[in-house]
C-alpha cells in the first residue's frame, strides 16, 4: 500500500480526516517547538496534544518541567508570532515505563565427552541437513 492510497484512506471518513489533521497540526506544532526552545530542552519535550486553545507538552524529567513552566509566558508569545493562537499550555511529567533489565541467563556447562559425541554425530549427518548444522554451532559455542 503506497502512501497516497494510506492518505486517500484516512481523508476517506470524517473521522478519520479529523483524526489526520489534528495529526498534522501536532506535528507541526512539535517541529515549532523545536525551534523555540533552546536544544537541551527541545530533545525532551514533546507535543502531547492540542485542546481548543491549551497546548500540553509532555516532559521526561521534574527539572525540565519547572523549566519549562517557567518559560510558558514566553512560549505564549513565540507561538503567538509564529501564529499559533494559544491561551495556555500545560507542561506534564511523561514517567518512562520502568523496565529491570533482565537477569542473565544462567551458564550452562556441558562435558567434553558430551561435545564429542554430539560433534561425531553431526559428522555422519549429511552435511546440508539442519540437524547436523545446529548440533555443530552447538558444539562450536559449548566448546
Amino acid at each position: 500500500m503506497s502512501a497516497s492510497s494510506i492518505d486517500n484512506f484516512l481523508g476517506s471518513g470524517d473521522a478519520l480526516s479529523r483524526l489526520q489533521a489534528h495529526a498534522g497540526r501536532l506535528m507541526r506544532l512539535q517541529k515549532l517547538l523545536a525551534q523555540l526552545l533552546p536544544g537541551y530542552m527541545a530533545d525532551y519535550c514533546k507535543v502531547a496534544n492540542l485542546k481548543g486553545d491549551e497546548l500540553i507538552l509532555h516532559v521526561e524529567s521534574s527539572g525540565l518541567a519547572v523549566k519549562l513552566r517557567q518559560a510558558v509566558p514566553s512560549l505564549l508569545a513565540d507561538f503567538g508570532r509564529a501564529g499559533v493562537a494559544l491561551k495556555d499550555i500545560k507542561v506534564k511529567v511523561a514517567v518512562r515505563e520502568y523496565r529491570p533489565t533482565p537477569p542473565p541467563p544462567p551458564g550452562r556447562h556441558v562435558s567434553d565427552c558430551t561435545r564429542h559425541s554430539l560433534g561425531h554425530l553431526a559428522a555422519s549427518l549429511p552435511e546440508d541437513s539442519p540437524l547436523a548444522q545446529a548440533l555443530q554451532r552447538f558444539v562450536k559455542r559449548a566448546g
